[in-house]
């Protein structure tokens, strides 16, 4: 099965949105999530029904998958594998990007194995459309109901992939109907260009040269 993550611009129903944004999909299903969009920087982000635009504690999530203004047609797109593992509960899912302006309350939302009742897909997005400050925390592969073996894959030179730090001790509320967000560190906004992770790295090091000299000031 496969979902497509982001849209072009003269896609009926605009740029923000899984295509399709429900799929039945049982055990062992392994659903194949195609980044798409010239330009277009999207995320897979699992979320709570109650909270749709927050990342979802212990909840999986692609990281940033951003393909270039420059991509031909015929370039070979990002991929992202997830695998089913528990079809009894829903998966609910969002795109947690920032810019031009936030996707997810735009309707860039989904799920996988809703389930009758008053929790719907509608009912999520109109929850969606009411949190203007998507979370930024990076999740894991392993998530509540499904589980990816293996980050997206980055076949060409005209895409790009950025994760931030994931939440090591997260919990994933029962059923998937729970409002925990996960802890952790994200960007607080796209995925950087390689001259801010370059920044980052310099600063760093920066930082840990001063603690070294430190340090051996006070032996001395």
């Amino acid at each position: 099965m496969t979902i497509q993550v982001g849209a072009e611009v003269d896609t009926q129903g605009g740029i923000f949105q899984f295509i399709p944004n429900s799929i039945m999909a049982p055990n062992g299903t392994v659903v194949n999530f195609r980044f798409s969009g010239i330009p277009g920087n999207h995320s897979v982000t699992q979320a709570s029904f109650n909270s749709p635009c927050q990342p979802l504690a212990g909840g999986f999530d692609s990281g940033w998958v951003e393909i270039l203004q420059n991509t031909t047609g015929g370039t070979p797109l990002p991929s992202w594998n997830l695998t089913i593992t528990n079809d009894q509960i829903p998966i609910w899912f969002f795109c947690k990007q920032l810019l031009p302006s936030p996707h997810c309350p735009a309707g860039m939302v989904g799920v996988i194995n809703v389930q009758p009742g008053a929790n719907s897909l509608s009912a999520f997005r109109s929850k969606a459309q009411s949190d203007n400050s998507p979370g930024q925390e990076q999740g894991g592969l392993v998530g509540l109901g499904a589980s990816a073996s293996a980050d997206p894959e980055v076949p060409s030179a005209f895409a790009t992939l950025f994760k931030g730090t994931a939440s090591a001790t997260a919990t994933a509320p029962a059923g998937g109907s729970g409002s925990g967000s996960a802890g952790g560190a994200g960007p607080t906004n796209s995925a950087p260009s390689g001259g801010a992770v370059s920044l980052g790295l310099n600063m760093n090091l920066l930082v840990l040269v001063l603690g070294v000299l430190a340090g051996g000031a006070l032996v001395n």
